[in-house]
């Protein structure tokens, strides 16, 4: 579930664990590298994810200093 971290519901003004709300689920987002769906509420933004291989993982410096594998 994304949505805002104050508040269980998905307005933020509704802090801590209110009683008696609902929320909306405006939109729900596969993650399918990570193999769930997210259910997005409220005014809520997310960060992409990242890939299987980083790309630190290619990057490489040799005896003299050059680097290799940056972008």
């Amino acid at each position: 579930m994304a949505k805002t971290q104050y508040s269980l519901s998905d307005n933020p003004a509704l802090l801590g664990k209110p009683a008696g709300f609902r929320i909306t689920v405006r939109d729900i987002r596969l993650s399918a590298g990570a193999g769930f769906a997210v259910a997005l509420t409220g005014d809520i933004m997310t960060m992409p994810g990242l890939p299987k291989k980083p790309a630190a993982e290619v990057i490489d410096c040799d005896c003299c200093g050059v680097i290799s594998g940056l972008f």
